[in-house]
């Protein structure tokens, strides 16, 4: 593998854990419409360290997950499931980033951390073996 793509795949899996380490805090605060942000956000880059590996990258978030659908939830290469939480994760970040009347419950910011941490553990469990996880800003 080319070493820039394992670069930039570690670097947004590192972006992935930060990520999702400030949802737990907002989390833990009360913030929930912030801890969901956080919490797509590190899905969202776990799963941009994966088309960093295949050197896919688009602008869109909309084409990112798209992809990630089309070429690893529809061959089951991650739980359909998995797929299909992602899904809720996209749709209510987007509600808690644009909707001025959009109220999260605690529920639904816990539901959204989980599915983020599940994402991570998940892309870090495919990409063993190719790309080096971090782990307290070390290289595991």
């Amino acid at each position: 593998m080319d070493e820039r793509r394992l670069d930039l795949s570690n670097y947004r899996l590192q972006e992935a854990d930060d990520s999702l380490e400030v949802a737990k805090f907002c989390y833990e605060k009360g913030k929930f419409k912030d801890s969901i942000n956080r919490s797509y956000y590190a899905a969202f880059y776990a799963i941009k360290a994966i088309l960093a590996m295949e050197a896919v990258d688009f602008k869109r978030h909309k084409d990112v997950m798209a992809y990630f659908n089309k070429e690893y939830v529809a061959k089951e290469l991650f739980a359909k499931d998995l797929g299909r939480r992602i899904g809720k994760l996209q749709q209510l970040r987007e509600k808690s980033d644009y909707s001025d009347f959009f109220i999260a419950s605690k529920e639904q910011a816990e539901e959204q951390y989980k599915t983020a941490d599940e994402v991570i553990k998940a892309v870090k469990e495919y990409t063993c073996g190719e790309a080096l996880f971090y782990e307290d800003n070390k290289i595991k």
